[in-house]
């Protein structure tokens, strides 16, 4: 089983690399991993995503609590949440039709080139891990030269919805067009 922890950790030296080493050095492989300054500059956020099952995810869980460093840790995935990731890809874009159909595919994705050189361009994509992984496979065709993504980062919904509120709009993930018969 998947499971995304949010910790909240001093903003100090050192913090990423104990962390890592003190999971590593127990056998916890890190799927995923993405460190920021949060809105307290003294406090950085730690998203990980680890698989196992919830027996490993407790054990990771006092483990980290254990570390002098680590303010909070929260199983952010047993609950209603965001999660986004963001890659950048330079592919082979020789001028001509087959740059028009990376940057329609890029539109598709909601993704936006940043980047034009002679022969390649560099496109940035955003979402949720699926979407990035369509986008992937569907580009890999082109030719990718590099790729690099950040980890996902996620964060627990507001309590807010918009169901009961007079003409509110409907919530939903803007950065994932809807498929051909789905609803709106």
């Amino acid at each position: 089983m998947r499971h995304v922890l949010s910790a909240v950790v001093q903003n100090v030296p050192g913090v990423l690399a104990h962390i890592s080493g003190m999971l590593a050095s127990r056998g916890y492989n890190i799927d995923s991993l993405a460190v920021g300054e949060t809105e307290d500059p003294a406090l950085s956020r730690m998203t990980f995503v680890v698989v196992g099952d919830d027996r490993v995810l407790e054990q990771v869980r006092k483990q980290l609590e254990k570390i002098v460093t680590v303010v909070k840790v929260v199983d952010i995935s047993s609950q209603d949440f965001v999660e986004r990731d963001l890659m950048l890809v330079k592919v082979k874009a020789p001028a001509g039709p087959k740059r028009t159909e990376i940057k329609e595919l890029s539109d598709v994705f909601r993704g936006r080139i940043v980047d034009v050189g002679v022969e390649e361009v560099v496109v940035e994509i955003s979402g949720e891990e699926r979407k990035i992984e369509a986008f992937i496979e569907l580009i890999r065709p082109y030719g990718i030269k590099e790729l690099v993504r950040t980890g996902r980062i996620a964060m627990v919904r507001s309590g807010v919805r918009a169901e009961g509120v007079s003409g509110g709009p409907e919530l939903h993930d803007s950065s994932i067009r809807p498929y051909v018969g789905q609803k709106k």
